[in-house]
């Protein structure tokens, strides 16, 4: 796999010729709507396959699998545009296999209401898939807010296990940390909070629970420990995993990283894994800067493995961009929201181009409105996952976890799966 930052003057033509592939594929790999929109500073992923077969008339999938010993998920997975296809075509030619270099687990957070194209186009690269669909009452009830049944069942049918997500948050993302300390200083709340986790676990069909963890400091480690010991003990002797994602909060100050240096010790011991990661939402309340650093996640990553075996470790990566009107004022200055589909658009609509910023290893640019407002936009691209994935190999972690996956991006796909074997566990 190669990375290709496009120069001035070159064109999807040139490129294409120099790797020597087609242009077809260049444009569909890296979901290009257009072969004259390419931005300097932009970047695109280079895979050349390892075998390739060529559709014959009366064809089927299940007689190519079989025929490559593969199976239909990998077929899926190496040819994304199947997913919205109801026939092969004479002529057509499928991805059999790419050479990898090794394994990894992938998780996906979704939200209930997914366009379901998008999640059977996703679902190929995933190992474990989790529905925030369940807010903790600070009760112990649990509020739900859609019927999640047939993502469970759609999963289930591509071989990925479901997880139930319960968290304090809405799904709109807004905090409840009241309702957090409700249930982790009253037991009676927890017995009745578990009771209801069991109810939702057996009666949907979930492989088990991802417990979200938003608030976890050095003063209140021991409430969280005393707390997840008695969901992972209840639902394990019911044979139910548990997981839990931690948001690490971590933060930069006068050039200073800092995270809450908690002991992970007791819910290593607990957890079957661990993902940390924050979650992105359709507001930003921080300054423009960078949406993830790769810098920053190794230096959480340096302190978290005293604690925690590499092969328990899952690390979140970014997938939405912010678009910053400036200068920014707190509360005041407009931040939206912006997909892989829009980003270089918005360059190119623009004409800017795409600068990179080597520390955290995530692409910016800026640009001015008609109506002469300056923005400043920061995203994620080819070289940040490249770079992300690049830390799971070095630290022999378990693997990434995805937040959200209701936006398909053909290029964090692209990358893992022709570098990696997905894990299945169904």
């Amino acid at each position: 796999m190669t990375i290709h930052i496009v120069s001035p003057n070159e064109t999807i033509q040139s490129i294409a010729e120099y790797y020597g592939i087609t242009e077809d594929k260049l444009i569909e790999d890296n979901g290009l709507d257009s072969a004259d929109k390419l931005i300097v500073g932009q970047s695109l992923v280079i895979v050349k396959p390892e075998i390739t077969y060529t559709v014959k008339e009366g064809d089927t999938l299940r007689d190519i699998a079989d025929a490559f010993q593969v199976s239909l998920i990998e077929l899926l997975a190496n040819n994304p545009y199947l997913s919205e296809r109801e026939f092969l075509y004479p002529g057509d030619i499928l991805v059999i296999r790419y050479e990898k270099r090794g394994t990894i687990t992938t998780h996906g957070n979704t939200v209930p209401n997914i366009d379901k194209t998008t999640l059977r186009k996703t679902l190929p690269y995933l190992t474990y898939i989790s529905v925030l669909n369940y807010t903790a009452a600070k009760d112990g009830g649990i509020i739900s807010y859609y019927d999640d049944s047939e993502i469970v069942q759609i999963a289930k049918a591509y071989g990925v296990a479901p997880l139930m997500l319960l968290t304090t948050l809405t799904i709109q993302g807004e905090a409840n940390i009241i309702a957090d300390f409700e249930v982790l200083l009253n037991e009676e709340f927890q017995r009745k909070q578990i009771d209801n986790i069991l109810v939702i676990l057996k009666e949907k069909g979930y492989f088990g629970l991802n417990l979200s963890l938003q608030y976890i400091s050095l003063s209140n480690i021991q409430l969280y420990e005393s707390y997840f010991a008695n969901v992972t003990n209840r639902l394990n002797s019911e044979g139910f995993q548990v997981f839990v994602t931690i948001n690490p909060n971590i933060n930069e100050s006068s050039n200073e990283v800092s995270f809450q240096k908690v002991d992970y010790s007791i819910i290593n011991r607990l957890a079957q894994n661990i993902i940390f990661s924050s979650y992105e939402w359709a507001f930003n309340i921080n300054p423009p800067s960078p949406i993830t650093s790769i810098n920053k996640t190794e230096m959480f990553l340096n302190y978290v493995l005293n604690y925690i075996p590499p092969d328990k470790i899952i690390i979140g990566i970014a997938t939405l961009g912010y678009d910053w009107e400036l200068p920014y004022v707190a509360g005041i200055s407009n931040v939206n929201v912006i997909s892989f589909d829009n980003v270089n658009d918005l360059a190119s609509n623009n004409k800017v181009g795409i600068h990179y910023d080597d520390l955290s290893q995530t692409p910016y640019f800026t640009y001015t409105t008609n109506n002469q407002i300056n923005h400043a936009v920061w995203f994620i691209n080819a070289q940040t996952i490249n770079a992300t994935l690049e830390l799971v190999s070095k630290y022999h972690l378990k693997g990434i976890s995805v937040w959200n996956i209701t936006v398909y991006n053909p290029q964090l796909w692209l990358i893992i799966n022709a570098e990696y074997a997905i894990e299945k566990v169904l």
